[in-house]
């Protein structure tokens, strides 16, 4: 049948059989969004920034195994949404983002609502397309939809001119697609399999180190099962936290800048390092030639290989999909009859326990100011350990890393490469419509949440009811952590002054808020969010302790073992 362009989009998105979408309309996408109106298969979320409209479609994918989509229109709507883009670039979150252009003759000539959307975004997407014929729009999204998604994951983003959406042709949606440009390999060469299932039995001292590659791989029960199956220590990167379960006294803790000592420890003198799914970024290893210091044999398996061997050189590089890699990893260590010494891994586990025994994560809650560390714990306990929980950028997000222990993947939502303030709440809009019913939280701190706060209305619109953790210590936290430490107490524009009044901010827009100052009201605040206002968006407003700062901490251009315990070490 023939078509127009802008209804060929929508039948694409409708083929991919997407339920959602997130947007801004705006002149350029108007006959899109014409088009959407006409039709009943698949859900638009008005948000009130287009930067909120691609986090809320990263969140959607990062939380579920279905690609988030984005729809945004061209000049301000784009700019506006470079942000979330980079976001999830950096995070390798698969997404498609449509975007308006002005007419394909008006192109260059500075047209009102005009950038040049492929080349600004060039850097911050794994592709991005112009379409100029109407007759190549199909192919083109079917295209979007599968680089996204295969190989290392990210967004792609397609730049649709308005005269193109006005255009007729006939309609064809592509069963698959073929790119000879584009072939990502998903097996792992099996000759580097087994040299890497060698290493392992003969390991004395090794150790597992998983990213978020486990997670968009699904490969997380795989993951459980080659640990289990080896009793190795494992620890998860920020990205990873799920992946292996919290729950389990084989996991160490997070690695890294503020990682727990025994991950840490550990990390630095295993003699074999197996790192899953994760690329040795500068916030996990510290110091690359501090990291190289402790000689070890290094086992890398990642979908990308430009990631492999790009800070760290590693020993037996494996390219291809975590999930087939593991798979056969699993399979070869079960068939074989050979098995780690175990004298040599229980001296191992014994030097393990005794760096826990510092209990890096001690804090105190006394009947003083309230611990944000403490409102996190009760928001496991709460929870069950259940919820899914997005959080912003800063120390909230560290102390919610450290405090809520995931057992399950895709429950914990936040921007770790790019580190994103004020993708907490609409990660947490996009967690809900992709996972309707379930607890969602929003560990934010005062800075972060008001970068977009407007979606306050939006949850009010679509009837969304995430619980608002806001750690409010009245500071831009981890900044003032950092001038500290590394500035003299020199807390340059880090104090947060004239804040609003969040409760009567929230009830503004129709939710319920909720302030509270003293430890014992923190459990019957909690329980009360999740309880009796289960049904409603709830702000719940944590008064916390001013001086508190994240511990551990390795400062920048410091080695894993030189890491600050507590203030002692100031």
């Amino acid at each position: 049948m023939e078509l127009t362009g802008a209804e060929i989009v929508v039948r694409c998105l409708q083929d991919e059989g997407v339920k959602h979408v997130f947007g801004y309309p705006g002149g350029a996408v108007l006959y899109i969004y014409d088009a959407i109106f006409k039709q009943d298969k698949f859900q638009h979320i008005l948000v009130r920034h287009e930067q909120a409209a691609v986090h809320a479609a990263d969140a959607y994918s990062r939380s579920s195994q279905r690609i988030g989509v984005a729809l945004v229109t061209s000049g301000p709507g784009v700019t506006n949404a470079v942000t979330g883009i980079a976001t999830a670039y950096m995070d390798s979150i698969p997404m498609v983002i449509l975007t308006g252009q002005v007419p394909t003759h008006a192109i260059g000539l500075d047209a009102f609502q005009e950038c040049d959307t492929v080349g600004i975004t060039r850097p911050c997407v794994k592709h991005n397309f112009l379409v100029k014929d109407v007759s190549q729009l199909a192919e083109t999204i079917k295209k979007a939809f599968f680089i996204a998604q295969t190989g290392r994951p990210g967004p792609v983003l397609v730049d649709i001119p308005k005269d193109v959406t006005i255009a007729r042709c006939e309609y064809e949606y592509p069963h698959e697609v073929s790119m000879r440009s584009y072939k990502p390999v998903a097996k792992g060469h099996a000759g580097q399999i087994k040299k890497a299932v060698q290493l392992l039995l003969t390991a004395e001292r090794p150790m597992v180190y998983t990213g978020g590659g486990v997670i968009l791989a699904n490969a997380s029960d795989l993951l459980n099962r080659f640990v289990n199956l080896l009793g190795f220590p494992c620890t998860n990167t920020l990205m990873g936290l799920g992946a292996f379960k919290a729950s389990d006294d084989k996991f160490v803790g997070m690695p890294g800048m503020h990682g727990t000592y025994e991950a840490n420890m550990a990390m630095q003198h295993c003699d074999v390092l197996i790192a899953i799914g994760a690329r040795f970024d500068d916030r996990v290893i510290g110091n690359p030639q501090h990291f190289a210091s402790h000689p070890r044999k290094i086992i890398h398996i990642d979908v990308d290989p430009s990631s492999i061997s790009k800070r760290v050189k590693v020993d037996i590089p494996i390219v291809g999909d975590v999930h087939d890699v593991l798979t056969e990893l699993v399979t070869q260590i079960e068939a074989s009859s050979l098995r780690p010494d175990p004298a040599a891994l229980q001296s191992w586990w014994r030097q393990i326990t005794e760096w826990r025994k510092g209990n890096c994560l001690h804090y105190q809650q006394n009947g003083g100011a309230i611990k944000p560390q403490y409102v996190v714990e009760k928001l496991w306990e709460i929870t069950g350990g259940d919820a899914f929980v997005t959080s912003d950028v800063g120390q909230h997000q560290m102390w919610a890393a450290q405090y809520y222990r995931f057992d399950k993947p895709r429950r914990w939502i936040n921007s770790g490469g790019l580190g994103t303030m004020g993708v907490g709440l609409p990660y947490a809009m996009g967690v809900q419509m992709a996972n309707p019913g379930a607890d969602v939280a929003v560990i934010t701190g005062e800075g972060s949440i008001q970068m977009c706060i407007q979606e306050l209305s939006t949850c009010k619109q679509y009837r969304l009811t995430p619980k608002i953790v806001n750690l409010n210590n009245r500071y831009l936290g981890m900044v003032r952590q950092w001038q500290q430490i590394d500035y003299g107490s020199r807390y340059s524009e880090s104090y947060v002054d004239a804040l609003p009044d969040f409760v009567k901010l929230a009830e503004s827009y129709g939710h319920v808020g909720l302030q509270i100052d003293k430890p014992a009201d923190v459990e019957p605040a909690l329980k009360e969010a999740f309880g009796k206002y289960k049904d409603r968006l709830v702000f719940l407003d944590f008064i916390t302790d001013q001086t508190e700062n994240v511990w551990p901490m390795v400062k920048a251009g410091k080695g894993l073992t030189e890491m600050l315990l507590g203030s002692e070490d100031l």
